[in-house]
């Protein structure tokens, strides 16, 4: 089994694009397993852009609630990239999810802040360990430390294509 991480930002639409392909592509690779990394691509204290931070933390709620985390994955992604939906309001992210998690029950974890230190972790983990420039990008996960170990990053402006994700795909499966 490999382990993909999957950096992605809920503003970015070459994140959605990503998302969307790497789930199509996913059933006929049985030997990778995803570790999702939502990140902020502009993390606080940044002013003037919308900050996704409440989204990671939602994310992570929302799999404590044993949510549909595709279905969750793709309302957020619809919810900002396609409708401008502010998410920096639990109010906000509770009703566009209201159909994946119970409203009550998923604000009141969320005001528990317990994965607020999520956001960091993860940004951390992205663009100071992993050297992430720009979401989507995509690093493999190895048991030991493999020379040529593949990586994904997006082009600024651009994003990754379809193909480059089935390629990376492909490379990290022949290290299993």
């Amino acid at each position: 089994m490999i382990i993909i991480q999957f950096f992605f930002d809920y503003e970015c639409p070459f994140c959605k694009n990503a998302y969307e392909d790497l789930m199509d592509l996913l059933p006929s690779y049985p030997n990778s397993k995803i570790d999702w990394r939502p990140v902020e691509a502009h993390p606080r204290p940044e002013k003037s852009w919308l900050h996704t931070d409440l989204c990671i933390e939602a994310f992570y709620t929302a799999i404590e609630l044993g949510a549909d985390m595709d279905a969750f994955n793709r309302a957020l992604f619809q919810a900002v990239i396609a409708e401008g939906k502010n998410v920096e309001k639990k109010e906000v992210i509770a009703e566009i999810l209201k159909k994946i998690v119970d409203s009550g029950k998923f604000l009141e974890k969320l005001k528990e802040r317990k994965y607020a230190y999520r956001a960091g972790e993860n940004n951390a983990l992205a663009y100071e360990k992993n050297e992430v420039w720009f979401v989507p990008a995509f690093r493999c996960i190895a048991e030991k430390t493999l020379k040529g170990i593949p990586r994904l990053d997006a082009r600024g402006g651009v994003g990754v294509s379809r193909k480059e994700i089935e390629e990376f795909i492909r490379k990290t499966e022949l290290l299993a």
